[in-house]
């Protein structure tokens, strides 16, 4: 009975820090701060910076939506989504949105330079984009070209970590549908978890062991 009533509270523990990433497209309170201060073309590119859930540390996020317009202190609600999952503002257009995320990875690792790279993702989406003079000189349309070509054959687990941020119409504090973005998870949490999860088994495992030695039967003498 003393077994069971460790397994109980033991595996209640372990649930209580579940939810927070078993259910990846609960609605998270997004807060715009304010652009990073990289600029082209006549408009801020990556990074835009988010208070999330009324966090004080910052996650800069990259936009994909040329055509939506925010304003710094602007919130809204918004679902956050493996970027493959297909459900964001462009509906099914994974392999647009495959692109976008190899270009952002691009950017993340200092391979391609922010604003082009933004100008290419929004040209993935946007005809209005491809029209801007910086996405026609600045090599944006064949970053598109070549990562389109490389996004049709990569791998699903290519893309984990990245997470979509799509709007949701109507929760805005203001204007019409806020932008949606494109960010990326850190993997650290899910380890935490499991690390801490191994750290419990093998509490619990320790626990029952000294149960049952202290049950031993003692021999007579």
């Amino acid at each position: 009975m003393r077994c069971i009533r460790l397994v109980s509270a033991i595996s209640f523990l372990l649930l209580t820090f579940v939810p927070a990433f078993a259910n990846p497209i609960d609605p998270v309170n997004m807060t715009f701060v304010g652009p990073g201060g990289n600029n082209s073309g006549g408009v801020y590119t990556y990074p835009y910076n988010f208070s999330i859930d009324g966090s004080s540390t910052m996650t800069p996020l990259i936009c994909d939506a040329f055509d939506n317009e925010v304003s710094p202190g602007e919130s809204w609600m918004a679902t956050v989504t493996p970027l493959i999952n297909g459900t964001g503002l462009w509906g099914t257009n994974v392999l647009d949105y495959k692109a976008a995320g190899l270009i952002f990875e691009g950017i993340l690792g200092g391979t391609i330079n922010p604003n082009v790279g933004n100008w290419a993702i929004w040209g993935l989406f946007s005809s209005n984009a491809q029209s801007n003079w910086y996405f026609q000189n600045s090599g944006a349309a064949g970053l598109d070209a070549q990562y389109l070509s490389w996004a049709a054959n990569a791998p699903d687990s290519t893309f984990n970590g990245l997470m979509l941020y799509t709007p949701m119409p109507g929760t805005q504090s203001w204007g019409g549908t806020p932008q949606e973005y494109i960010g990326k998870v850190c993997a650290s949490e899910p380890g935490s978890l499991s690390l801490m999860g191994l750290t419990m088994l093998a509490l619990l495992g320790g626990l029952v062991y000294k149960t049952r030695m202290q049950a031993k039967p003692v021999s007579a003498a």
